[in-house]
Order: structure tokens, then C-alpha cells, then sequence
């Protein structure tokens, strides 16, 4: 999903929202250096299999995923990080690492790490290595329509 067809998700449900362009990169790491977004609020998005579907696993930049521990927090029996041939198809319009964390346009679950909540606003990927949009958290939560839980640790 481009930013643009993004962005008309966005603006179809009344958000108020930021679209910065930036540097190509390829990390949220590097994304958030790049449009000087501190790393507690640049969102990650992982992908990952839960129980042999996929979903989406939202957590801050300067974090890691902790799959066991995801797994404890959904009572699932596995968790394992899903390998781009598993879910490259699932997002046509994006570019590789760049997908929005809006996994129900996707018909994903989402799943954001509890420790993003305490943040007024995220910033993530809007589809590809070059944009990323700025809103209010309680906007993502209400459209992503994502569960919380922990399962994010620290580099």
C-alpha cells in the first residue's frame, strides 16, 4: 500500500496525520534517525506466524520482538518470525519491510507491544522505504484494530 492509497485510508476515517518523506532506508532504526523520530515511537512492524497465521507483531524501533514471549502473551503453541516468501504476495502494493501496521487491510491480526501505549503518537512505514506517516496513537488503535500485549525487550 503506497502512501497514497494509505492516506486515503487515513483521511476516509477522519485522522489527522503527518506524511514525511525521508532517505531511502531499510531499517526502523535507520528510519527514525533519518526523519528524527525517536526509536519509543517509531513502530516496527514484524511479521510473524502465529499458529500458521500470519501477523502483524507492532513494537517500538529500538526494541526487539521476543517471540516466546509473544507466544505467552496470545496462549498460542508457536511463534516464529515469518519468512518474506510466507506473506510477500499478502502485500502487493508495498515494498519489501515497508508494510503499514495496519494488518486488518491485510486480513492480519495485529498485535502491539504495551509499552508503545504510553506514547501519544507513533510513526511507521507508509508502504515503502522513502515515507512514513505520524498520528495519534489512539487513532492507530482505533483503525488497526490491534490487541496489546508484551512482548517487545530491549536491545
Amino acid at each position: 500500500m503506497p502512501a497514497r492509497a494509505l492516506a486515503d485510508f487515513l483521511d476516509n476515517n477522519n485522522v489527522n496525520y503527518h506524511c514525511y518523506n525521508h532517505p531511502p532506508a531499510m531499517t526502523a532504526s535507520e528510519v527514525a534517525q533519518f526523519s528524527h523520530i525517536p526509536g519509543r515511537h517509531m513502530a516496527k512492524t514484524v511479521i510473524v506466524d502465529v499458529d500458521g497465521e500470519l501477523a502483524m507483531a507492532v513494537l517500538p524501533s529500538d526494541q526487539y520482538l521476543d517471540p516466546d514471549r509473544l507466544r505467552q502473551a496470545l496462549n498460542a503453541n508457536s511463534v516464529r518470525l515469518a519468512h518474506e516468501e510466507d506473506f510477500k504476495d499478502r502485500f502487493p502494493l508495498c515494498e519489501p519491510g515497508g508494510e503499514p501496521p495496519f494488518g486488518n487491510l491485510y486480513d492480519m491480526k495485529v498485535y502491539v507491544d504495551d509499552t508503545m501505549l504510553s506514547e501519544d503518537w507513533l510513526a511507521f512505514n507508509a508502504g515503502t522505504h522513502t515515507e512514513v506517516i505520524k498520528m495519534g496513537m489512539g487513532d492507530f488503535l482505533r483503525l488497526s484494530q490491534a490487541q496489546s500485549c508484551s512482548f517487545a525487550m530491549l536491545h
